[in-house]
């Protein structure tokens, strides 16, 4: 199934987490957090100026992005598990 956001949201996909910890310790699923980090899927056409005109957004697809531990709504796309969030929740682009 294609999905295309509206407005200025975005579908983002949450990047996987580490399995380990720095010291090597095995972090079971249960004490997992899960990341703030993912990849941007698709990009809404923006969002619109009282005026009408079109604001063009500022991540595009294939961006990694940073965000709210809170931010976005999960769905599920094709079994796969995503999240649709506004670009105001996007913390920034990482580089």
């Amino acid at each position: 199934m294609a999905f295309k956001p509206l407005h200025d949201r975005v579908l983002v996909r949450r990047v996987q987490s580490d399995e380990k910890t720095k010291g090597g310790l095995i972090i079971p699923d249960s004490a997992k957090e899960k990341p703030a980090e993912g990849e941007i899927i698709s990009v809404g056409e923006g969002a619109r100026k009282d005026s009408g005109e079109l604001i063009a957004p500022s991540v595009k697809a294939g961006d990694r992005v940073l965000f709210g531990k809170w931010s976005g709504t999960e769905v599920t796309i094709d079994g796969e598990e995503l999240l649709i969030m506004k670009e105001s929740d996007i913390l920034g682009i990482v580089e």
